[in-house]
């Protein structure tokens, strides 16, 4: 069984979508996110903390909301400024630009303790939690580097003001031809989201895992 590590049943929820009930299960772990300006960074991180938790096949995933203006802040501390703000201030802030050109970008990140051969995607395989834990110029006795297959998914969007009931996080502030992704149902906004194009990927490269 794959487990896709998050706090979020939205996020699960998305995935089931395209993997499936029968492939997918929640795992409900809190992992550290390390700081860094990099979704990439992150995510392999993340990835390579919750293996070592649940011992077997995950996935998870960072993204951000990249506001052009803004030279793509909040990016990877979309989170902490969305819990720290809220939407409403970010939109606020969006409002006083002209450009308010944005985008939706996810890093979904899949890690099992076995090598991972190179392809389009992206492979990251450097584990700096191993190398910190063992500290400067020294070996990591206890576990090998893990490789960590990286998948990319983005949509284009414009900040607008809150609109829509649904999804979650900066949803009602992101319109993507003509609807926020907050007025879209699940259905409509899997398919063409940031996250539901990095899973699309990634669904084809499992299957023939």
């Amino acid at each position: 069984m794959l487990h896709y590590v998050t706090t979020n049943p939205g996020k699960l929820h998305e995935a089931r979508a395209y993997l499936g009930d029968d492939t997918v299960d929640g795992y409900d772990y809190d992992y550290t996110e390390i700081q860094s300006e990099s979704l990439e960074t992150i995510a392999a991180e993340g990835a390579r903390e919750a293996y070592r938790e649940v011992g077997g096949p995950v996935i998870v995933d960072d993204s951000g909301l990249f506001i052009n203006a803004f030279d793509g802040f909040p990016g990877p501390y979309s989170s902490y400024v969305e819990s720290k703000l809220g939407i409403e201030n970010v939109w606020e802030l969006g409002k006083t630009v002209d450009d308010r050109a944005a985008s939706f970008r996810c890093i979904l990140a899949y890690c099992d303790g076995e090598p991972v051969a190179a392809s389009p995607d992206p492979v990251d395989r450097d584990d700096r939690a191993a190398a910190a834990a063992a500290g400067a110029g020294e070996r990591y006795q206890d576990d090998e580097p893990l490789p960590v297959k990286l998948f990319v998914g983005s949509v284009r969007g414009t900040l607008v003001a809150p609109r829509g009931d649904g999804g979650f996080g900066y949803d009602p502030i992101f319109e993507h031809d003509g609807s926020t992704f907050a007025e879209r149902s699940s259905e409509e906004k899997n398919a063409l989201s940031h996250r539901g194009r990095a899973l699309a990927k990634f669904a084809d490269w499992f299957d023939q895992r």
